[in-house]
């Protein structure tokens, strides 16, 4: 059989663009990865790296100086990051959505100003949602933004925004006077021009600082505090008032692609690591490997990663033939992680006593594969996308 996680009916180009990902992903980013992610050190040279490669522009159109390849592609590209170091995923991940959110809601205008200078990385993007107090909630978010004359002002916190400090531009969804009926269609996006760095980086906007992580290092996770900030109102994506919790939920439908694809690189780089350690560890006169023991992990671990990589693919190529497909993103993020978290154990098991010291990369896995159980939207959140789908389609008659 061929090796794991491949996917069949790819282009000649998508091919190509995998093949130089993969290359870049050994060279350059797994020789180096344990050292700056216990260093919690920004990987700048890697992100240079992939700005070289075109990735920040990876499915942003020709017509805006990007690649124009199709999600799948992107999600493959994420895989074999992630397989790398799950940290330089997160460097593009949010960066994507906000591009995407941008190409797919986004003026004329919005897209002429900022989809080129996002092609060449020199724009960089960060979206939050969430708060400190709301989690899941997205319908009770507090933060607001009043209208005064062409601006609005803007007061609020945000949290848990991947490239919060090194982004300089954040898609933000605040709540605006809409009087609606119901929550969620009282919320904007905005597209909050910032400068990078932490402090009060413009009046009234500030980016406390990096928050410190069990694991996810390297890139950074901040809060961003808004006290009167003024945006100018054409800084509303698409310049529709009260669109912002729709606009959101197509960005985030392909960002669990996105965590989907981070969670298959994760168990598939924990399943090299158990393999090729399980054949040089030794015991009772023969590989570990040859321990039905071990060997019926191993399986185990493989069939996970086949099933999640397919379910991923699915997913993604769904998306872009333009079918609904929140259910099978939540089924791709809910297997995914959950997958991950579990091959990830099994590998570590499989080192013994090695896999706890941080001499062993398995050690860094078993710090970041948590993650991916919460980002995104928790597996409950998963669960109930995904039985909300089934009662649509099956509704009793």
């Amino acid at each position: 059989m061929a090796k794991l996680a491949q996917t069949a009916g790819l282009t000649e180009i998508q091919q190509e663009i995998l093949a130089t990902v993969r290359t870049f992903v050994d060279k350059e980013i797994i020789p180096h990865a344990n050292a700056l992610e216990h260093a919690d050190t920004y990987p700048q040279d890697i992100v240079d790296g992939m700005k070289e490669m075109g990735l920040f522009g990876l499915t942003i159109p020709e017509e805006f100086g990007g690649i124009g390849e199709s999600l799948l592609t992107y999600a493959l590209v994420v895989e074999q990051i992630a397989r790398g170091w799950m940290s330089v995923s997160g460097v593009i991940n949010t960066h994507f959505i906000v591009a995407y959110m941008i190409n797919q809601h986004g003026s004329d205008e919005q897209k002429q100003r900022y989809l080129p200078r996002m092609a060449t990385g020199d724009v960089r993007g960060s979206f939050s949602m969430s708060e400190p107090d709301l989690g899941s909630d997205v319908a009770a978010i507090k933060t607001r933004a009043v209208q005064d004359g062409d601006e609005f002002v803007v007061d609020g916190a945000k949290m848990w925004l991947t490239n919060g400090g090194t982004s300089n531009l954040t898609a933000v969804l605040v709540r605006t006077d809409e009087g609606a009926p119901k929550p969620h269609q009282n919320l904007t996006t905005f597209l909050v021009e910032k400068p990078t760095g932490y402090g009060e980086v413009a009046p009234g906007l500030i980016v406390p600082g990096k928050i410190d992580k069990m694991g996810y290092k390297g890139v950074d996770t901040t809060e961003m505090v808004f006290k009167g900030h003024r945006v100018p109102g054409e800084q509303i994506l698409g310049g529709k008032r009260g669109a912002g919790f729709a606009q959101m939920m197509d960005g985030v439908e392909v960002g669990r692609v996105n965590v989907a694809a981070r969670g298959c690189g994760i168990a598939i780089r924990a399943f090299e690591l158990a393999v090729e350690y399980a054949q040089q560890r030794s015991t009772f006169g023969k590989p570990i490997a040859e321990h039905q023991a071990i060997a019926f992990k191993l399986a185990e671990m493989a069939t996970k990663v086949e099933a999640a990589h397919l379910m991923m693919v699915n997913a993604a190529r769904l998306k872009d033939a333009g079918t609904r497909n929140d259910v099978e993103a939540g089924m791709a993020k809910l297997m995914a992680s959950e997958f991950a978290a579990e091959v990830t154990q099994e590998s570590f098991r499989i080192h013994g006593g090695y896999g706890y010291s941080k001499e062993y990369e398995i050690e860094r896995l078993m710090r970041e594969a948590p993650f991916l159980l919460i980002g995104e939207g928790t597996s409950e959140i998963q669960k109930t996308i995904i039985s909300r789908g089934l009662l649509r389609e099956y509704k009793h008659r």
